[in-house]
Order: structure tokens, then C-alpha cells, then sequence
């Protein structure tokens, strides 16, 4: 165990710009921590990172297996996608496959993740379709859950609604091997209850996944389909995809990121204190390679506008 949180480092020239401590988590089957960066026993918010855990009762209940729901709409349910077209229209057709609409939607409207890539939704002035919000897949495997089950999905964002006091919740609460009773829960970005847990706990509930069923379906439609886990040029798809499924990982808002290595049994959980996504991506990035499962890189370039390198982001010790 280590009390010191990685530093990333960026660099420009032989000068450091800007760095970050990263706090990480490591936990192995048996819910045990057997590696630490910084504190770990902090409380963090996990964010989207949680997606995967949330996305349990959609295969506990049966409701997955009562629609039929493809491997795309499965990864979609872990997901915080680009609003692509080919995202967009998959979210569409699953609330249809259900008896749902896009007004049924909770989650509301964003700018788009990245303006290059809905260019002919912008001409038609269609881009800020509910379904193109980053967790409409989470929304969507929700609806999917009350539908199956018959429960009224008016008000479905408030924690004591039943999807989350009957099944959402107690997941993660077991999961992460943490009660989450009594604790005020925040909001999160598209209305859900978040839930204030350890990092370590965090890690522990990554790990539990490898070994628990109803988890299988979800990892395996992650590792088959991981466009539909974010999209074009995005960390975890481009992660989950160069690595084979070897890790399959979830980043959340804020700086936070999580693997499962299954074939280790490791999960891993950490948290940049200052929210940078950046130094989360360059943080995963390096205990992937120590890990043996990617191939060792000194550093990410930075580069400028016209391709050109001049800098670096980097772990240091």
C-alpha cells in the first residue's frame, strides 16, 4: 500500500504545466484491498462508473431476457454514448421494443459530447433528442426493469421510488459492501440517485462482477459491442476494444474510473482529486500496462493543433 496518490504529470518542453494526484483502489475476489495509491477509504461519488452495477436488476429480474434485449441494448444500459446516430437509434428502437417513447425519458437534454460527430443531426436540428443524452441507455434499461415488472415509472428519478429502494440500490449496497442506509444520496447529471461510497468500495463491487452471474451478460455485451459503451474516439471503448475484453472498464464524471480484470480478478477504482478526466485516463492507462495488460507506454503525447509534438502526460513518482 502505497499513501501517496499517483501524480500525472503534463508537460510542455522540459517544463511541467499542470499536474494531478490520482487516489486508487485495487481489490481482488474475495472483496479483499490488496493494492492502494493515496486514501482510498474516502468517500467518492462514482458517477457513470456505476453504470455496469446499476445495470443488474435488467438481468436479475428477467427483464432482459423477457424482451429479448440484443447485446447493443445491454451495452447501452452500462453506457454514457455519444449520441452517435447509430446510438440514438438504438436507444429509439429498445423503448419501442418495451412500449416506451422517448418521452418517457427522465434524463433530459445536452449538447452534444462532441459536435463533430452529429454534424447532419445539427442541419436538421434534430441533435438534442432526449435519446442522445449520454445515460439514455441507463434510463431506457430502467424503463425496461418497471415495465417488466409493472411498476408505475411516474417519478422514477426519486430514491425512495421502488426501482431504487427494491432494486437499484440494495445492489450496490451489496456490491460495494457498504450501507447505504440513512445516507442522503446526491443528484446525479441526469437525475438518478448517486451513492457516496469508499473507493475501496467501489473497487470491490468492480471486482465482484467478475464472478457474479447476472453479471456475465452485461461485461459480455460491453466487450462485444464497446461502441455502444461510449463511441468514436472515446477512452473505454478504445480501451475495452485494443485490450480484447481483457479489462473491461466505465468512466464516470469528475475524474473517476473503474476496471474489471477478470482474468486476474482484480478491480481497480480511482479517483483524480481534482476531477480530471485526463489524469483518470493516463492513471487506468498505466495500471493496465502494470498489470500486464497492455503494452507499457512512458506517456501519452500532448500535441498542438498541427499534429506536432510537444509534450507529454505522464506518471510520476
Amino acid at each position: 500500500m502505497n499513501p501517496a496518490p499517483l501524480c500525472i504529470e503534463l508537460t510542455r518542453g522540459n517544463s511541467i504545466e499542470s499536474f494531478h494526484y490520482v487516489d486508487v483502489a485495487v481489490a481482488d475476489l474475495s472483496g479483499k484491498k490488496i493494492l492502494a495509491w493515496g486514501d482510498c477509504e474516502k468517500l467518492v461519488l462514482p458517477r457513470s462508473a456505476i453504470k455496469p452495477l446499476q445495470a443488474l436488476p435488467l438481468i436479475e429480474t428477467g427483464a432482459a431476457e423477457a424482451f429479448q434485449l440484443s447485446e447493443i441494448e445491454i451495452a447501452l444500459a452500462c453506457s454514457s454514448h455519444n449520441g452517435e446516430k447509430l446510438h440514438v437509434e438504438a436507444v429509439e428502437n429498445w423503448l419501442s421494443k418495451v412500449g416506451c417513447s422517448p418521452d418517457d425519458l427522465a434524463c433530459g437534454q445536452h449538447d452534444p459530447m462532441d459536435f463533430n460527430l452529429v454534424k447532419e443531426e445539427m442541419l436538421h436540428g434534430d441533435y438534442l433528442k432526449v435519446a442522445a443524452n449520454n445515460c439514455s441507455g441507463k434510463h431506457t434499461g430502467f424503463l425496461t426493469v418497471m415495465r417488466y415488472l409493472g411498476i408505475d415509472h411516474k417519478n422514477y428519478l426519486h430514491p425512495n421510488h421502488q426501482l431504487h429502494t427494491d432494486y437499484v440500490t440494495p445492489i450496490l449496497s451489496e456490491m460495494c459492501h457498504v450501507d447505504l442506509s440513512g445516507q442522503e444520496p446526491g443528484i446525479d447529471g441526469c437525475g438518478v440517485p448517486v451513492w457516496a461510497v469508499p473507493l475501496s468500495g467501489l473497487a470491490i463491487g468492480w471486482a465482484g462482477m467478475i464472478t457474479k452471474p447476472s453479471a456475465a451478460p452485461l461485461f459480455q455485451a460491453m466487450i462485444n459491442q464497446p461502441f455502444y459503451v461510449a463511441g468514436t474516439g472515446r477512452a473505454c471503448t478504445e480501451m475495452i476494444s485494443s485490450t480484447n475484453g481483457r479489462a473491461i472498464v466505465k468512466t464516470g464524471a469528475e475524474g473517476v474510473f473503474c476496471s474489471a480484470i477478470p482474468e486476474q480478478g482484480l478491480g481497480i477504482a480511482l479517483k483524480a482529486r481534482d476531477g480530471a478526466s485526463r489524469a483518470a485516463t493516463a492513471a487506468l492507462a498505466w495500471l493496465l500496462a502494470e498489470f500486464g495488460i497492455t503494452e507499457r507506454e512512458e506517456s501519452q503525447s500532448l500535441t498542438n493543433h498541427v499534429g506536432e509534438r510537444v509534450g507529454e502526460i505522464r506518471v510520476s513518482f
